[in-house]
């Protein structure tokens, strides 16, 4: 994926009045919002169409076969969080997808790496697509049920939602471990541990050159009247 540059760029002048290469200008953190919010709406939608067409189409407990008994399409409401898990916390689930939902939303705004744009908006769909579940579908608001129509063998019956957000985790700490951070467009750590080692190297010159500069006469005669004072 490409990274824009917004605005002219004008050469930037040293010290000496010679150029040097000027710093890329990150895209701004709009854009990234908007990258964020359209993945996000295409995850929410997909979810959403599927889940309907799931409950109009399916009957509870009578598996449709796409691929023999390995891969069905099954109909389950889930009290639970992805894949059935927690199930009996749905309060609780609900209110840490809404946390999530909010900071997501207040995270974007100063969004700058597209990866993490892409990966949030993953999270941020499929959180908004269940949330959807919680409150609107029965029994109840906070205590809704999730619906979840896709098995695949031994693995837990899931929707559209599930895999996109521990896709979208799953992504964000890729680029975590790989240095990638949510405010920049490179690889931030690994530019900053060089800026580092440039400043080390820089300062044993520094010192060494320190050492290395000859003393003067006058400055040996001084040194040796204020060793005769103490004395």
């Amino acid at each position: 994926m490409t990274d824009e540059t917004s605005g002219p760029v004008e050469p930037v002048t040293d010290a000496t009045g010679g150029t040097k290469s000027p710093p890329v200008t990150a895209a701004p953190p709009r854009r990234r919002l908007r990258l964020l919010l359209t993945v996000a709406a295409v995850v929410l939608f997909i979810d959403v169409v599927t889940k309907v067409l799931a409950v109009r189409l399916l009957t509870p407990g009578q598996p449709v076969s796409i691929i023999g008994d390995t891969v069905t399409w099954t109909l389950v409401r889930n009290s639970g969080a992805a894949f059935s898990m927690a199930t009996g916390y749905t309060w609780v689930l609900t209110l840490i997808a809404t946390g999530v939902v909010i900071g997501i939303v207040w995270m974007g705004r100063r969004l700058v790496s597209p990866w993490w744009a892409i990966g949030l908006g993953m999270i941020l769909g499929g959180a908004t697509g269940n949330l959807i579940d919680r409150f609107f579908r029965a029994p109840g608001p906070l205590r809704g049920h999730v619906v979840d129509f896709f098995s695949v063998g031994w693995w837990p019956v899931f929707n559209v939602a599930d895999p996109a957000v521990v896709g979208g985790a799953i992504l964000l700490v890729a680029l975590s471990l790989f240095g990638f951070d949510f405010d920049t467009v490179g690889r931030r750590r690994l530019n900053d541990d060089a800026d580092g080692k440039a400043a080390e190297d820089k300062a044993a010159e520094d010192k060494q050159a320190d050492d290395s500069e000859p003393v003067s006469p006058s400055d040996e005669s001084s040194a040796v009247g204020r060793q005769a004072e103490t004395s």
